[in-house]
């Protein structure tokens, strides 16, 4: 350091206020150099000191950390331990819980599908109209996206045991119900297990989409809704009685009252129909008339046989014994009686031909109707296709029925011409059995005078 100093001294120059001064004073300067020399060893002294000091403290701290790093070091060796335990522990438990998780998942599969099987069965049933809360609590659970609680199955089978019970059951109960004007109104029903509800002797239906109890349009036959107004009546009180039960729960009844009564079936045989209901008309009109008239006639014939000696003009068998006359011959009385029976058969069977005719004609005609429906199933197959089977009912609906409306007019009106037909010739055999005996007694009489 005092060389530098010396160097820097020649390099640069003396200051001004040396070099006016003829004597130099080079030992203070050699002195001031030596003492910043012994200053800036001792600061150097003190930077080694600092230094020695921070790296003892620096040597203890790095100790430290490889005491800790040491300590570290045991502890990760003991929780990669534990965790290689801990790991073949939750193997096991996931194995475990892969196989009880499998069951759980069967039985949440199983439930929910019967949670579906019970809402589908429930959904058409009128105790859903009584206890509508239970198909909400179905579809919560059939829909459910988590297992099944202890709370749930319970509900499951509480209402499923709901719905056995009320199965045997006759319950009253207020609901509202939907008439057939589309009002609404709240009236007391009679629900009869799961087959029937009725309301003031009319039949329900359930609606499951809107929850409500529609009255049928169309009712069944009267005795039906007798028996359901008397029980209605008679609901609250204990013991048997009659009805009539629907075992499809609405189904059968829905389709009974759909099929078309008496009269629409007559409608739908169109014209040819109505001329064979008319055939049928007239001849019943024929068979009363022609039945009034050969009873009439067989009871005046019967009080004529009982007087033979006093004949009169009201009966055939009258008219015949008036045409007996003593100057006749036998050959010529039998030509007279015969004349006489001739003039009355046809009024004895006045009205059987014609009652024939139309015995003939009703099953042609329902020939002919079955022909036309049938062309008229034709052309809507050719238009439409077969697609839609409601669009060749109508004419098969006209071809059949007016075949069925052609037998069920012709097959009676046979039967009673065959009847009547019978009635008349047992008469004309009685005036032909007199006719013979007068011509007998009159042949007797005339040989014997």
């Amino acid at each position: 350091m005092p060389y530098f100093i010396l160097l820097m001294l020649y390099f640069f120059g003396i200051p001004s206020s040396y070099a006016g001064s003829t004597t130099v004073d080079l030992d203070g300067l050699l002195e001031q150099v030596y003492q910043e020399g012994i200053q800036e060893q001792q600061e150097n002294e003190q930077r080694t000191q600092v230094f020695l000091q921070e790296r003892d403290q620096q040597k203890q701290k790095l100790a430290e950390a490889k005491q800790r790093l040491a300590e570290l070091k045991a502890q990760i060796k003991i929780t990669q331990e534990n965790y290689d335990k801990d790991k073949v522990q939750l193997a096991e438990q996931q194995q475990k819980l892969d196989s009880d998780g499998g069951a759980l998942r069967d039985l949440s599969t199983q439930f929910k599908q019967l949670a579906q099987a019970t809402y589908s069965t429930l959904s058409d049933s009128f105790v859903s109209a009584q206890y509508p809360a239970q198909l909400d609590k179905l579809s919560q659970l059939s829909h459910s996206d988590y297992y099944p609680t202890e709370d749930d199955l319970k509900s499951l089978w509480q209402i499923i045991m709901t719905e056995m019970v009320e199965s045997g059951k006759v319950s009253q109960f207020q609901a509202q119900v939907i008439t057939p004007q589309g009002e609404e109104v709240e009236q007391s029903v009679v629900r009869i297990g799961t087959f029937n509800a009725i309301t003031e002797g009319q039949f329900l239906r359930y609606l499951a989409d809107t929850n409500k109890l529609i009255v049928l349009a169309r009712q069944p036959s009267f005795r039906y809704q007798h028996l359901a107004q008397k029980l209605q009546q008679n609901a609250d009180k204990q013991g048997l009685a009659t009805m009539a039960l629907d075992p499809s729960r609405g189904r059968l009844l829905a389709l009974l009252v759909q099929s078309p009564s008496l009269e629409e079936r007559i409608h739908q045989g169109g014209i040819i129909g109505y001329i064979i209901l008319a055939i049928g008309a007239l001849g019943l009109l024929i068979v009363l008339e022609r039945f009034i008239v050969l009873t009439w006639l067989q009871t005046t014939i019967n009080r004529q046989l009982k007087a033979w000696k006093n004949p009169t003009e009201n009966n055939p068998l009258g008219r015949i014994l008036k045409v007996c006359r003593p100057e006749y011959d036998t050959e010529v009385l039998g030509l007279k009686l015969d004349e006489a029976i001739l003039k009355e058969i046809p009024k004895i069977k006045a009205g059987l031909a014609t009652l024939g005719i139309f015995i003939a004609m009703a099953p042609l005609l329902g020939l002919l109707g079955t022909v036309t429906g049938m062309i008229e199933t034709f052309q809507a197959m050719t238009l439409f296709g077969t697609g839609d089977a409601k669009l060749m009912s109508g004419g098969i609906s006209e071809a059949l029925i007016t075949t069925a409306l052609g037998l069920v007019i012709a097959i009676p009106l046979m039967l009673l011409h065959s009847f009547l037909s019978g009635k008349s010739n047992r008469l004309i055999h009685i005036l032909d059995e007199q006719s013979a005996a007068l011509v007998a007694n009159h042949a007797q009489s005339y040989r014997l005078g």
